[in-house]
């Protein structure tokens, strides 16, 4: 692989941290996405990916629902040496564009969502979208912003309900990560309040 591996995903790792650290705010993965790409990995979306190589290692169990699920857990296993685990148990669920109707608020309701004792033992789930933009669609509060950021996720299927119902339980929950397909990254931890805006503008 092409990739740096202390460079560009230490660089990666970064982007990674601050947009936890800020929900709201986009993280432009563009510079490392392209160096990934000349690698020729075509099954598993570029950002995904790039995750992947990031976070994952041979103690991580994940979940990939997707018509070419087969093809990317193996990539990623390959790369990785992560091993695949059921939805129920897996520390990372990856959610792709082509997933059945419905696999997202699946994903949220079966993750695991950690313990008191270890709350950090929950999932993470990572979803592909077609686009995010600063539009004003979804309100977001909580810690890491300052008053509130707007954003606006393109995604059919109506998830922020099963998301509060998840997470209704603090510090019990599960973290959401969008990208999308202009290699931006949205992270929407637990902390997070989401709000649909009703006044567009």
């Amino acid at each position: 692989m092409k990739l740096d591996i202390v460079h560009d995903l230490q660089s990666f790792y970064r982007k990674l941290v601050h947009a936890y650290s800020r929900p709201g705010q986009l993280a432009n993965l563009r510079k490392e996405a392209a160096i990934v790409r000349e690698d020729g990995n075509e099954e598993c979306p570029t950002p995904i990916l790039l995750i992947a190589l990031t976070l994952f290692d041979q103690e991580v169990t994940f979940k990939v629902l997707s018509e070419k699920a087969g093809m990317i857990t193996k990539t990623i296993n390959q790369l990785t040496y992560a091993k695949q685990g059921e939805i129920e148990e897996a520390d990372y669920i990856l959610v792709l564009q082509d997933a059945e109707t419905g696999a997202l608020n699946k994903a949220i309701e079966k993750a695991k969502s950690g313990t008191l004792k270890n709350p950090h033992s929950s999932a993470t789930i990572i979803i592909e979208v077609t686009e995010i933009t600063a539009e004003p669609a979804l309100e977001l509060k909580g810690p890491g912003i300052k008053t509130v950021e707007y954003v606006q996720v393109e995604l059919a299927e109506n998830w922020i309900e099963s998301r509060q119902s998840k997470n209704k339980e603090f510090p019990l929950g599960v973290d959401l990560m969008f990208v999308d397909q202009q290699d931006q990254l949205l992270s929407v931890p637990r902390t997070t309040q989401i709000s649909e805006n009703r006044v567009m503008v």
